[in-house]
């Protein structure tokens, strides 16, 4: 990985130097000379909590491509050239993006603005397989309505760093935004407090952020790096977990495992359902309206 590193890196630079004098590629270049702020998010979330607090003060490029699995994303040298005519640069953090502080570095661009969306948050740590390479905290921040509400407001001050001039448009997309976080979030504290049952299976273990929010507990196919499907003994021992808590749907994610997903749910005469895990743009749904439909399959499937 080290050395991949290093290649990608050199690729990167010889790229940008040609990317200098080819008056051709003039994506981010044309959002500037509009006035509009360029910005580089590397996934779905990132892009919609940008949009929501730039407004029409901002474009948005994605490095990650949608339908594309996050976790087994290694970016080649094209895939961030953008960053070499970026203004802000949004990351998740929390290691979701092992890739993004060399690729920062190898831009060589003095003028762009990092953004680690989860800076502040309390991280919570995983001991899971993926440890070594990603690092020890569960980076899905983005799945919880409080952790949203923290990294619009980290998107907040890179904007108003980058474009000071707007400062109150942007704190006031802000606050009209996590107000939206928030009130869907009350919402389903009140729905969800007085259920008995409080545990859900899902396709990989993404919604811890989630279940702290609203005092719930997830079992899942695969970790939390969507990486080490159960073996015969471990599905084994989730399907009698589920009978156990009398789990009804099993949650699958369309980019991870549906298959042992479905083998599951045949196995203790469960349904399948779909999750949204927002990490690309589906079904033609703002990241709120996912969040919601998520949110309502789980009161769901508690209540049953």
């Amino acid at each position: 990985m080290r050395d991949y590193n290093k290649l990608m890196a050199l690729l990167m630079c010889l790229i940008i130097l040609s990317l200098a004098g080819c008056s051709g590629k003039r994506d981010l270049n044309k959002n500037s000379e509009a006035g509009k702020v360029a910005v580089v998010a590397t996934f779905n979330a990132m892009k919609e909590f940008a949009e929501a607090v730039g407004g029409d003060k901002i474009e948005v490029a994605t490095v990650i491509p949608d339908g594309m699995e996050p976790h087994d994303f290694e970016p080649k040298a094209q895939d961030l050239a953008a960053l070499s005519r970026a203004k802000v640069f949004i990351y998740n953090g929390l290691g979701m993006e092992p890739w993004a502080e060399e690729a920062i570095a190898a831009a060589k661009n003095d003028s762009l603005i990092a953004v680690d969306a989860s800076d502040g948050a309390d991280a919570i740590e995983t001991s899971q397989a993926g440890e070594k390479e990603h690092g020890k905290y569960d980076p899905h921040l983005w799945l919880s309505l409080k952790g949203a509400e923290i990294e619009a407001q980290n998107i907040k001050d890179g904007l108003i760093k980058a474009d000071p001039e707007n400062k109150d448009y942007y704190e006031a997309n802000c606050s009209n935004y996590v107000e939206k976080l928030e009130k869907l979030y009350k919402t389903y504290c009140e729905k969800l407090e007085g259920l008995n049952k409080k545990s859900f299976v899902t396709g990989h273990a993404a919604f811890a952020y989630l279940c702290r929010d609203f005092g719930l507990t997830q079992k899942s196919v695969e970790d939390v790096f969507a990486e080490g499907e159960p073996g015969p003994r471990q599905l084994a021992e989730l399907a009698d977990y589920c009978r156990e808590e009398n789990v009804t749907v099993i949650f699958a994610e369309k980019m991870v495992s549906p298959e042992v997903s479905r083998t599951l749910a045949e196995e203790i005469g469960a349904k399948v359902d779909t999750i949204y895990t927002m990490a690309s743009a589906e079904d033609g749904k703002s990241y709120l309206e996912r969040m919601e439909d998520n949110l309502n399959k789980i009161y769901a499937s508690l209540s049953e």
